[in-house]
């Protein structure tokens, strides 16, 4: 019988809009019995817990704390939202050198006290990030990930859903590579319960149109721009990936998400993190999906590879 994943104990580094919108998911699940918040703005952590702590009455019970970096000592899983938000008219590849900076704090305090644990990284550019935080957490393969594509790939089903006049849940289509401008949506393999898309037909006659939905892809691209644009930031939607992410490793869900991590001879690509379709569980991601790609996906996804590359190296 597997443990009771209540029994653990979930730590989050950043207490901005992400990661309360997060904290307030995780609340709502009954995950977890323990939660504790940290920030570098320690004043911030205790009033998100305050706020939190009082809605306990309404969900199962469990602990809320703002807490130091030895209180995450036997976390199970540790997600990091810490660093700078994306403003109107930047790209989430403007931010890397003062996040890039936070990772390399935060990561070593995280694996001094738990060094058990798995660590899923947010913050933007979350393929660099990712990549950076696996390399300094020096951790077993799979035991850090990026949120990557989880939210492309939601916002996509959703689209598309609406487009055919389905219930998302019953598309299935992936958004993989860069979480960012050279992302790219696999219309190869992409289907409504399985007919693929090519084939498939809406009860009101709309089938494939390859226009339509390349259309609808650059509305996914440019999602994030357009909600900063008009609401500061986005949270909402990525608090909930999170928790998929978080509840597919305290579960053992062997769930198939979208999360970034280091290739390492995939697509004859190294020393990059990107997104692909993975299965995640205890151990974090337990396998990589080999997926069948086009020429042009190929080609997509080795320049989406060779962009973030190239700003990596920048760092040195």
């Amino acid at each position: 019988m597997k443990r009771d994943p209540r029994s653990g104990k979930v730590g989050l580094i950043g207490t901005g809009m992400v990661g309360s919108s997060f904290a307030y998911c995780l609340m709502q699940s009954g995950l977890v019995s323990d939660l504790v918040l940290i920030d570098a703005d320690r004043g911030r952590a205790e009033g998100e817990a305050m706020d939190l702590n009082h809605g306990l009455a309404f969900v199962r019970p469990m602990t809320i704390r703002a807490g130091e970096y030895a209180d995450l000592t036997d976390a199970k899983v540790v997600v990091i939202t810490a660093g700078a938000n994306q403003r109107p008219g930047q790209s989430r590849l403007d931010l890397l050198q003062r996040n890039a900076a936070v990772i390399r704090d935060v990561v070593p305090k995280i694996t001094a006290v738990c060094p058990e644990t798995t660590i899923v990284v947010a913050t933007n550019p979350v393929d660099i990030l990712t990549q950076i935080a696996e390399d300094v957490a020096a951790l077993p393969a799979g035991r850090v990930l990026g949120s990557g594509t989880t939210l492309d790939t939601a916002r996509l089903r959703f689209l598309l859903g609406g487009h055919y006049a389905v219930d998302p849940r019953s598309v299935h289509a992936y958004v993989v590579a860069e979480h960012g401008d050279s992302a790219l949506a696999l219309w190869s393999m992409a289907n409504v319960a399985g007919v693929r898309l090519e084939d498939f037909v809406s009860g009101s006659g709309r089938g494939y149109d390859r226009p339509a939905l390349d259309a609808i892809f650059e509305q996914v691209r440019k999602a994030a721009y357009e909600i900063i644009q008009r609401k500061g930031s986005t949270y909402y939607a990525i608090g909930l990936a999170l928790l998929s992410v978080v509840e597919a490793i305290l579960r053992d869900q062997h769930t198939v998400l979208t999360v970034c991590s280091t290739m390492r001879g995939r697509l004859g690509l190294e020393g990059i993190a990107l997104s692909l379709p993975s299965i995640v569980g205890a151990s974090g991601i337990e396998a990589v999906l080999e997926i069948p790609m086009s020429d042009e996906e190929r080609d997509g996804f080795r320049r989406s590879a060779a962009i973030l590359s190239e700003r990596l190296a920048e760092l040195g």
